[in-house]
């Protein structure tokens, strides 16, 4: 099994003093800004924090620091970090550049705000009741030559960067998940698409106990999915039309030509955002609160983040 970073300690540990000390440092600013029950892990081999959801991650290159706060934060913050090179969704903070602490604070605060409405999945719920299930895994998987990562608030097994399997214990069956699972020839016939119409590469195996689960019947399948991403077998993601307003912002922009035309002048982008906003609202006076909250915004020709570009 292909070895990696277990602990953020550990990632550090392996540079020299002097960037040890540059990465302590950014490591301590992030925790004063990230809320007190944001985690600590490894994610893409990068140290990272998580927050219902991926809130940072960094790395230290040869020549630079990479921060990655995601594409929404970069496209937020775009005329406050024309100092540094961006790509869509980093930021390189060279060697010997002081790092921009309040720039860096603003951006954890703002994906905070972005995150603070979205549930992270609870993969924890029922795993006291599958403990035996999960340390066969755990044994079992050292076998292989899959590389451990932490995505979605769990483990992941990869093959040369490519998701493999994954597992977790639900309340009434243990579970075995492999991401290209629809090109395997399933000779045992034990896999099925959880979500029917949603779901497309991803099977399951299910399991009720640890005396059902076989270690050369699981690594078969395993082989097999490695296999699958050497034959270079994978199911391309649909590009998605942008959505189309509905619901009470809709009906807002039919009765109101002033608002629509100017509705329609933003990005793509900013209208997203405007309708992302008010359909995540769970209750019918949250959403006419947001419509008013937005719409004099809209009307100026700002995205809903703007405040957050001007230093």
């Amino acid at each position: 099994m292909s070895t990696t970073f277990s602990s953020i300690d550990e990632y550090i540990n392996s540079f020299d003093s002097d960037t040890q000390e540059d990465l302590q440092k950014l490591r301590h600013l992030i925790r004063t800004a990230a809320p007190g029950d944001a985690k600590e892990t490894i994610n893409y081999g990068m140290p990272t924090y998580r927050w219902h959801g991926n809130l940072i991650h960094f790395a230290k290159f040869k020549n630079h620091i990479g921060i990655y706060p995601g594409p929404t934060a970069i496209e937020a913050f775009r005329e406050r970090l024309t100092a540094f090179k961006t790509s869509k969704g980093a930021i390189q903070i060279p060697l010997n550049a002081p790092l921009p602490k309040d720039l860096l604070i603003d951006i954890i605060q703002f994906n905070i705000l972005l995150l603070q409405d979205k549930k992270a999945p609870q993969w924890d719920n029922h795993r006291a009741a599958w403990r035996d299930c999960e340390e066969f895994m755990n044994q079992m998987i050292v076998k292989t030559d899959l590389k451990k990562e932490f995505k979605w608030g769990t483990d992941v097994y990869t093959y040369q960067g490519k998701n493999v399997i994954g597992w977790a214990g639900f309340k009434h069956f243990f579970s075995l998940w492999f991401y290209n699972g629809v090109f395997l020839e399933d000779r045992l016939k034990v896999l099925i698409n959880a979500s029917e119409g949603k779901t497309k590469a991803l099977r399951q195996w299910r399991f009720n106990s640890r005396e059902e689960m076989n270690e050369q019947d699981i690594l078969a399948y395993i082989q097999e999915s490695v296999q699958t991403i050497k034959d270079g077998k994978e199911i391309k993601p649909e590009r998605v039309a942008p959505p189309t307003p509905a619901g009470i912002l809709k009906e807002a922009l039919h009765q109101d030509i002033a608002f629509k035309i100017a509705f329609d002048r933003l990005t793509p982008g900013k209208r997203k955002e405007y309708q992302n906003y008010i359909s995540e609202a769970k209750q019918e006076k949250t959403k006419t609160a947001r419509l008013e909250k937005i719409k004099p915004l809209i009307l100026e020709g700002k995205g809903l983040h703007d405040k957050y570009k001007k230093s």
